[in-house]
């Protein structure tokens, strides 16, 4: 028998990587108490959030590279990206841009900066880049992308011609975008933006109302910001050419998206496909008798594209059950039933708090791993008895 270990991030709890160790200990745990034979291929997965470059280097390999570049502040710090050996460079924007890199007191969307993440795609393409999968999760930015334009060369102007600041609080005042000094060759690039949402740039689900509040702006900075991205929406249209502000997936990372395709020509894609192609995912499905995966929780948001919603889908069509072990099963979650996926079990094994489960978890999912197993291997014997050589088919009584 042969499992598949792919599971996602459990937020606050595990790292993609260490709910995979958990898992395959309760994984062999069951296949030694029971005496059977289990193969095992573990692939750690991301979706363009934090963990995207670690879990692409894990099933990928390749050379980590850093580089020096701005916070979402301006300050100067060293972040990581990921050089494959086809010339496919990994960039987390959350590595140079993203809210983990501020204090609380520190976040102001209407100050914060892309900046970096543009620091970032200049040293990848230094490094001799000919394709960039950019994650875009994490940011605690809400600028549209206007600071990364700016470190690959574009002007913001106003009006009067005057260069704009590179924010989210600057773009009420755009009127012009300067591409001529864009660097060169990126137009030669090819561009992947993995979005783990399908928000727009602005509006009642665009970037600044749904997720602005979370990286520190109050409801008079929400208002300007979503104003803002609106503006920078209108104008890339007018002199790009690509009507950004209501396609699904431009809001994400506080509208950083609809900026790597405004600016940059960039193709907004869902960040688990990309990623499973990257892993090689498809072929290892096939491979597989079951595939175990997991993640904080399950509820609506994860079928509107996140990593179980794309797992099971490409397991659907491979014809390999999967199932989903997770820290809370919310009941909308049961819309990942009509998407592939068979079954999905919650992390506690009884009353527990929040605090309990995530101080815990690590143990919790090797236990619901092991249960699991033993579960499907069990099945797997009394199939296996049941269609037995000589045996003829299996009989019901009345």
């Amino acid at each position: 028998m042969h499992a598949l270990i792919a599971p996602a991030p459990f937020k606050g709890s595990l790292s993609a990587a260490a709910a995979a160790e958990a898992m395959v200990e309760g994984a062999r745990r069951a296949a030694h108490e029971l005496g059977r034979s289990l193969a095992l291929d573990v692939v750690p997965l991301a979706d363009g959030g934090e963990g995207t470059v670690d879990a692409v280097q894990r099933a990928r390999g390749g050379t980590l590279r850093h580089a020096r570049v701005r916070d979402p502040l301006g300050r100067p710090i060293e972040a990581a990206y990921l050089l494959l050996d086809d010339g496919t460079a990994v960039v987390e924007m959350a590595a140079a841009s993203g809210l983990p890199l501020l204090a609380a007191h520190e976040r102001d969307p209407l100050r914060a900066s892309t900046h970096g993440t543009g620091d970032l795609i200049a040293a990848a393409l230094d490094a001799g880049a000919r394709r960039l999968v950019i994650g875009v999760g994490g940011s605690a930015t809400v600028d549209g992308g206007a600071g990364m334009a700016e470190a690959l060369g574009v002007r913001l102007l106003d009006d009067a011609g005057h260069p704009l600041p590179p924010s989210g609080g600057a773009l009420l005042g755009l009127a012009h975008v300067d591409l001529l000094a864009l660097r060169p060759g990126l137009r030669d690039v090819e561009i992947d933006v993995l979005c783990d949402v399908q928000n727009p740039l602005c509006g009642p689900n665009g970037a600044a109302r749904v997720f602005g509040p979370q990286k520190g702006a109050t409801p008079a900075m929400v208002e300007t910001l979503d104003a803002g991205l609106g503006r920078l929406g209108e104008v890339l249209e007018r002199e790009v050419g690509r009507p950004l502000a209501q396609m699904p997936g431009a809001g994400a990372a506080g509208g950083l998206a609809a900026g790597l395709a405004g600016f940059l020509g960039a193709r907004l894609r869902p960040g688990i496909d990309v990623i499973l192609d990257l892993l090689d995912v498809p072929r290892r499905l096939r491979a597989a008798d079951l595939a175990l995966t997991g993640e904080g929780q399950l509820d609506r948001q994860t079928s509107g594209g996140k990593v179980i919603a794309g797992l099971a889908r490409a397991a659907d069509e491979a014809g390999v059950p999967v199932v989903a072990i997770a820290g809370r099963v919310v009941p909308q979650a049961r819309e990942l039933y009509t998407r592939g996926l068979r079954a999905a079990f919650s992390l506690a094994d009884g009353p527990r708090s929040l605090e309990e489960c995530e101080a815990h978890g690590a143990a919790l999912l090797a236990r619901a791993s092991e249960n699991v197993v033993r579960l499907w291997l069990a099945a797997a014997a009394s199939g296996n008895r049941r269609q037995a050589p000589g045996d003829g088919p299996p009989t019901t009584g009345d």
